[in-house]
């Protein structure tokens, strides 16, 4: 992760923000596009926003005490998959915020949202890109994912997955077919 700094100011001030419920509440972090976020375009790297992302679900990770068993188990939390739509552009200094929530899950992964979200001239939202991942933690130890059940008990969650929207699906099966795809090729 190329964004110590901000990982940083993440980790110092987790304990005096509000606790999350994973299931009904989004992270919703506050960040400026500074010099070090541009491309040659002057304007947000698209590499840029996906490391934003990271920090989304680190802050998910921290405020619903997930944290804890995934230190204690050594587990290691990894993307599976991700589609992002980029609307609008990011300039120099512009103030934005990353919005993550939890949408639906499966066995053993969980599907995201990251939506990047800035003002427009009359004080509205603009969403400058949305995007979906799939994401699941992984058990080193047992060479495989954990159950998500399991993830949700470590946080007192007992609860069934909500259906997938239209757009979660179509995202799975590209992801599935993209799988499928590389598998025949091998």
């Amino acid at each position: 992760m190329n964004l110590w700094l901000r990982l940083l100011w993440l980790l110092l001030t987790t304990p005096f923000r509000p606790r999350l419920h994973p299931l009904g509440q989004a992270s919703q972090l506050a960040f400026r596009v500074w010099p070090h976020d541009l491309d040659t375009s002057l304007h947000m790297n698209n590499g840029r926003y996906w490391s934003l992302m990271d920090l989304g679900r680190t802050d998910l990770m921290l405020r619903t005490g997930l944290w804890r068993a995934v230190l204690r188990h050594r587990w290691v939390p990894v993307v599976n998959a991700g589609a992002i739509r980029f609307r609008r552009e990011l300039r120099l200094f512009q103030p934005i915020t990353l919005e993550t929530r939890i949408l639906c899950w499966g066995e053993g992964w969980l599907v995201m949202q990251h939506r990047i979200l800035r003002k427009s001239r009359d004080g509205g939202t603009i969403v400058a890109a949305s995007a979906l991942v799939r994401a699941a933690l992984y058990d080193r130890q047992e060479k495989s994912f954990v159950p998500v059940a399991r993830l949700m008990a470590e946080i007192g969650i007992t609860a069934e997955s909500p259906a997938p929207t239209a757009e979660v699906a179509a995202f799975l099966a590209a992801e599935d077919a993209m799988r499928l795809a590389g598998a025949a090729a091998a």
